[in-house]
Formats: structure tokens, C-alpha cells, sequence
């Protein structure tokens, strides 16, 4: 559906891409894209594209819990005729061999995935995939990376902390907004926040400055038994088994029996935490692998920043992709190894 708070209108929405591409000096000139076209927030990514100057834009759309395909493409024709660009956008609902095999770039966004064997099979030689998160985020299922290998199809993460990008400096807002939804304060309170990567610096440093006093630890087994929490912040980098278990749940009702289990990444045996009564917010479960709190729940900044910057990742591994046998080889290949836009080529 459409995000109706004030802040998502459409025209601060143009407003903020503009921004984003200047920051990004985001350049898509005459190369197509293959994304989605989505709701709320996550209906900027094609506009981006067409707004930085890709001569066409191929926005994959499906029905979904979050809208109907009529709707989706209302949202995105609304916003794109206020950004003047809606002939460079053709909505489609499936990823047909002939459209795929015109992309240049082709985001893993969620109608496009999963990028399968299949899929890029069909791909042109010279076509990219950018990751819309950091390399080590990851999920196998969204991109197979070995047929892109045998391929030459070249695949990057984008690095979240670049100043013109700066994703990551939002996570701590969005465990402000976690915690306040899940009924915790914040302000005064004792928080365990339960974290195995590059978040965790972000997200206690954003507590801390709402008045929290926190301790962060990557295994809830070393935390304090005698300490009396108000909640648990899990933030845990999801793998094959959850991140917090039965024996965690026996664990905690033991020691912190009324605390709040915040989820915000990592997947976590909930029969278990449900068994012992343990509140878990939010109380539905997020997909296998995914954050339980997404970026736009506190605005559509964090997501144009984050679109940006992956078409800005895109933009780089194309050039390079396509000037590998030319004169400018050396300094194209230069300019990605350099570039602080991406994290990480896979």
C-alpha cells in the first residue's frame, strides 16, 4: 500500500531522489535497467534509475501482502509524471529471456530475485548485478553467485557507509523505533543488544544518545545472569540455525523473566519463546534471513539512499564491464578497485 504519512508524499520523494543522485553523481545514461517496481518507499528504484538518465527502465511488478499490481504501478506513474520521466518506465510482471538479455544492470531487489542459473544464463555478458546491501549481507538464495562466476557476470555489494550513502547511520533509529513500538522507553532503560556484526557500533551508539544504558555482547551466554534487563536487541547476522534457540529461551525466562525480545535481524525459534511467554516484537516472524524492521519505517531516506547507491555500484561495474578490452581498460578497472562506493566485488 501507499505509506500515507506526510513524509512519503510524492513530491518530497522526487525532492530527495534528486538529492540522492547528486550526492551519488549517479550517471545512467543509455543503459537499461532491470529492477522491481514496488510500494511505499521501495517504489523510488525505478524512478532513480530513470531520473539519472537510463534510456530505459524495466520494472518488474507482482501482487503481494503489500499491494495489488494496479496499485504499485498508480504509485509509481504518480511519482514518475511529477519527475517527468514516465515514458522511460515499462512495468512487467515476469523476467522473460528477451528483456533480461537487454539489461545492463539488473538489481537483486525482491520481484527480481531470485537471479538464478536460468536467469543469468540469458544475461548479456556485459550486464551487472549490484547487491542493494553490503557483500557480506548476502543471502545465497537471492543471487547464484557461481553461475554468475562461470559467466564473467560481475556482482558487488555496496558499501552503506559511504558519506554520499550512509545507510548504516540510520540503524540506530530504527532500534529507537523498534524498541518504542515493542512499549520500551528507552530512556533510562537496560539493554542487551545481541550483535555479530557491522551494526553493532551504530545501533548502541543510537541508543545510547535516547538515554539507554547498553551492553553488547555477540553471544547471550556471556551476558550477566544477575542484571536485570528491560530488553533484548537481537541483531544477530542470520545463519542456517537461529540465532536465539530453545536453550536460549529455557535461558532467559530463567534469568529475565518479563524482558522483551526485539528482533531486529536474525531468525529466532519463536515456539520456543512463545512456550515460555516471552514477548517477541514484532509479533509476526520476518522472512527467513531478513530484518524484522525495514529502513522505511522511519522514513523513505534510508531507501533512496540505499537505492542510489546500489544503481551507483551498477553504474561502476558496467563501465568497467563494457571498457575491459578497450583503451581505457586500466583506468576503469583502476576506478573500481578504488571506488569507496563499493564493498566488495563477489
Amino acid at each position: 500500500m501507499s505509506d500515507i504519512r506526510p513524509g512519503f508524499n510524492s513530491h518530497r520523494l522526487i525532492t530527495l531522489i534528486q538529492q540522492a543522485i547528486q550526492r551519488c553523481e549517479l550517471q545512467l545514461d543509455n543503459l537499461t535497467v532491470l529492477t522491481e517496481a514496488a510500494t511505499g518507499a521501495y517504489v523510488v528504484t525505478p524512478i532513480i534509475a530513470a531520473m539519472a538518465g537510463a534510456k530505459k527502465v524495466f520494472a518488474i511488478t507482482q501482487g503481494s501482502r503489500y499491494g495489488t499490481i494496479e496499485e504499485v504501478k498508480t504509485q509509481t506513474q504518480k511519482l514518475a509524471e511529477i519527475g517527468c520521466i514516465s515514458d522511460k518506465i515499462e512495468f512487467i510482471t515476469n523476467k522473460p529471456k528477451d528483456i533480461v538479455a537487454q539489461a545492463d544492470i539488473i538489481t537483486n531487489s525482491g520481484h527480481v530475485r531470485p537471479i538464478d542459473a536460468e536467469m543469468i544464463s540469458w544475461m548479456n555478458p556485459t550486464a551487472v548485478i549490484p547487491l542493494m546491501y553490503e557483500a557480506w549481507e548476502l543471502r545465497p538464495v537471492d543471487v547464484d553467485i557461481k553461475a554468475c562466476r562461470r559467466r564473467g557476470i560481475k556482482v558487488a555489494g555496496i558499501n552503506e557507509r559511504h558519506p554520499a550513502v550512509d545507510v548504516f547511520s540510520f540503524l540506530g533509529l530504527m532500534a529507537i523505533k523498534l524498541l518504542l513500538d515493542a512499549g520500551v522507553a528507552i530512556y533510562k532503560s537496560n539493554i542487551l543488544l545481541l550483535c555479530d556484526n557491522h551494526f553493532a557500533a551504530f545501533i548502541e551508539n543510537g541508543l545510547v544518545s535516547a538515554g539507554a544504558s547498553i551492553d553488547t555482547l555477540n553471544n547471550i551466554s556471556l551476558a550477566d545472569k544477575g542484571k536485570v534487563y528491560d530488553a533484548i536487541l537481537v541483531a544477530m547476522q542470520p545463519r542456517s540455525e537461529s540465532v536465539l534457540s530453545a536453550v536460549d529461551a529455557e535461558q532467559i525466562a530463567k534469568c529475565w523473566r518479563g524482558v522483551v525480545i526485539a528482533q531486529f535481524w536474525g531468525d529466532i525459534e519463536r515456539s520456543a519463546f512463545l512456550a515460555q511467554e516471552i514477548a517477541i516484537w514484532p509479533p509476526n516472524a520476518p522472512e527467513k534471513g531478513h530484518m524484522a524492521i525495514l529502513p522505511s519505517a522511519i522514513g523513505p531516506e534510508p531507501i533512496i539512499r540505499l537505492q542510489t547507491g546500489g544503481l551507483k555500484v551498477g553504474e561502476l561495474l558496467w563501465h568497467s564491464c563494457k571498457n575491459r578490452t578497450s583503451t581505457q581498460d586500466n583506468s576503469f578497472s583502476q576506478e573500481l578497485e578504488t571506488s569507496e562506493f563499493i564493498d566488495q566485488i563477489i
